[in-house]
C-alpha cells in the first residue's frame, strides 16, 4: 500500500466553506441562455457499444439547477429518463462510506486518480492498491461489493433504495438497458475477477458485477441528477425531500474524490476548466456539484471521444463562469 497523509481524527472542523447562488432571476436567465447557446450544437456521437443506448435521439438536451434551499431552474428535456450509468458511482461511494465508515472505505477502495480510462485493466496491474478509486470501474464494482447484505438481492435493495433517496423519488430499472449491458459486460466481469485474485473484491465477483450493471441501468432525468448533486452540496440532506441521506462528513470526502477522478483521465482538464466536482456517464448525463450552493444536472447523449457529453461540458463551463461557481476563483480583498 502507498503511504498516506497522516490525519488527526480528533480534529473536528466546525466551520465550512459555503455561499449562495446568484439571485433567482439571474439563474433563470443564465440557464435559458445556456440552453439556447448550445441546443443547436451537433458534435459527437451517441454511445453505441451498449446497443440500447444507441437508440436514444441525439437532439435531446436538458439543463437543471437545484439550489440547496430547494429552488429548481430548468430548460429543455429535463424530465426525459435515461440510465444513470457511471454517474451512480459517487452516490454509491457515499452510501458505502455511510455504511462502513469513510476510513474503511478509503482503505478498501482507494482515493487516488489513475490517469487512465475508466475501464483500464492496466491501472489495476500498475497500482499497488488495485482498485485505486471508486470513480473508475474497478473501484466502483468493489464499492458495490461492499454494500450491506448477505446476498445479492439484499445488496441490490440497499443500493436501489439509497440512490432513490438521493434523487428524492423511487428510481426504476431500465430492463432493456440492463439486459443489453449484462450481455456485453465481459470486460467488467474480467476486471472483477482480476480484483478478486488480489483480494480487492468483497463479495462474489460476478454477482457484484451484475449488481453494478443494475445500478448503472437505473432511470434518472437531468432534474434527478441536479437534486442528487444538490444533496451532496447540502451536506447530505436532500433539498427537496429534506431527508438526510448521508452525513456531512461523508460528502466532503466523496466530493474530494469526485474532483480528482470524476472525469477519469480528463479530470485535470475538467477541474482546470470548470473548477467543480463533476461526474459523467456514457448515456449523456453529467452531474456537477457546487459545495454549499447546489447541483447542476445536464443531459445530452452526444459524446466526445472520452465518452463525456459535449453539450453537458459546455453548459457546466458556461454556468460555472457566468454564475461565479469555480471553487478556485477569487479576487483581491484590497
Amino acid at each position: 500500500m502507498h503511504t498516506r497523509i497522516p490525519l488527526d481524527e480528533n480534529v473536528l472542523l466546525e466551520s465550512v466553506s459555503t455561499g449562495h447562488l446568484p439571485p433567482a432571476e439571474q439563474i433563470e436567465s443564465l440557464v435559458a441562455e445556456a440552453y439556447e447557446r448550445y441546443r443547436s450544437l451537433d458534435e459527437g456521437r451517441v454511445a453505441d457499444y451498449i446497443p440500447a443506448l444507441a437508440k436514444v435521439p441525439r437532439e435531446l438536451f436538458g439543463i437543471c439547477v437545484v439550489g440547496v434551499g430547494g429552488a429548481v431552474y430548468t430548460a429543455g428535456d429535463v424530465s426525459y429518463e435515461f440510465t444513470i450509468q457511471s454517474v451512480s458511482k459517487p452516490f454509491v461511494f457515499a452510501l458505502i462510506c455511510q455504511a462502513i465508515g469513510e476510513a474503511e472505505a478509503r482503505t478498501k477502495l482507494g482515493v487516488n486518480a489513475t490517469g487512465l480510462p475508466f475501464n483500464s485493466v492496466m491501472a489495476v496491474e500498475l497500482n499497488q492498491d488495485r482498485t485505486m478509486n471508486p470513480m473508475v470501474n474497478a473501484g466502483a464494482i468493489a464499492a458495490t461489493s461492499l454494500a450491506p447484505g448477505v446476498n445479492a438481492d439484499e445488496k441490490w435493495q440497499f443500493i436501489e433504495e439509497g440512490l432513490s433517496r438521493f434523487a428524492g423519488r423511487k428510481l426504476t430499472l431500465n430492463r432493456e438497458v440492463y439486459d443489453s449491458e449484462a450481455a456485453t459486460n465481459l470486460r467488467n466481469r474480467g476486471i472483477a475477477k482480476l480484483l478478486e485474485g488480489y483480494d480487492r473484491m468483497y463479495f462474489d465477483a460476478l454477482e457484484a458485477t451484475d449488481i453494478y450493471t443494475k445500478q448503472c441501468s437505473l432511470n434518472v432525468s437531468a432534474r434527478d441528477l441536479a437534486i442528487m448533486g444538490a444533496t451532496l452540496a447540502d451536506g447530505g440532506v436532500n433539498p427537496i425531500t429534506e431527508e438526510r441521506v448521508v452525513d456531512a462528513s461523508i460528502c466532503k470526502r466523496v466530493l474530494a474524490v469526485l474532483a480528482t477522478a470524476g472525469l477519469y483521465e480528463l479530470s485535470g482538464d475538467w477541474l482546470y476548466e470548470i473548477g467543480l466536482p463533476g461526474k459523467s456517464g456514457v448515456s449523456g448525463g453529467i452531474v456537477t456539484v457546487v459545495p454549499g450552493k447546489g447541483g447542476l444536472g445536464t443531459f445530452s447523449p452526444a459524446l466526445d471521444e472520452a465518452g463525456n457529453s459535449i453539450k453537458g461540458q459546455r453548459v457546466a463551463k458556461f454556468l460555472s463562469e457566468r454564475m461565479g461557481l469555480n471553487l478556485f476563483a477569487s479576487k483581491p480583498d484590497h
